[in-house]
């Protein structure tokens, strides 16, 4: 069996709280990690009223403009998962990357399982603080991105945006794997 090529995909959430099936995913931002210029983007209509007011607050986004601008979420998630297809070289499988992965990846994982039945990423993420510590043997505390920033200086930042953020977290992606590839 031979070794399948890894598509790196970074991919960023906006969402309206914490609770995976209890708040929203609101947005869904991502690009290729190695061309981040080859980006997704989707706004979701809410499945629930429920919502954290500090986290509507970080990204600027309400339930409304959501229910107003979004997609529903299975004609989102379809082209999301089309949009990955269309990424990916044959013979080659999805990573997704992110920035404290396992939040971004529980949401993304649900509305993939619930909406579509499937999802492409299988059951796994790559998170970045964690590759992060890894390859600088830092404390948990020093994985916050500042703290990454401080040590690969990325050209980019983020700021809420699930795009802008993916495409921040590509760079950081890059540089902490060229990072750990130093060791």
């Amino acid at each position: 069996m031979s070794k399948k090529q890894e598509v790196f995909i970074s991919i960023d959430i906006e969402t309206a709280g914490p609770i995976v099936g209890e708040h929203s995913l609101l947005t869904i931002g991502a690009c290729l990690a190695y061309t981040p210029e080859v980006e997704f983007s989707v706004m979701l209509k809410p499945t629930t009223d429920q919502a954290v007011k500090e986290a509507l607050e970080v990204s600027g986004l309400s339930l409304e403009q959501a229910r107003k601008d979004g997609l529903e979420p299975t004609e989102a998630m379809a082209a999301f998962a089309a949009w990955v297809a269309k990424n990916l070289p044959e013979d080659s499988i999805p990573v997704f990357v992110g920035l404290n992965a396992p939040f971004d990846w529980a949401f993304v994982n649900y509305y993939f399982l619930k909406y579509l039945g499937e999802n492409p990423f299988g059951f796994t993420a790559l998170d970045i603080k964690a590759l992060f510590m890894g390859a600088t043997g830092c404390s948990w505390h020093d994985t916050k991105s500042s703290s990454i920033d401080k040590r690969v200086h990325p050209t980019l930042k983020g700021d809420h945006d699930a795009l802008h953020d993916a495409r921040y977290q590509a760079e950081l992606f890059r540089l902490v794997y060229k990072l750990s590839q130093q060791r």
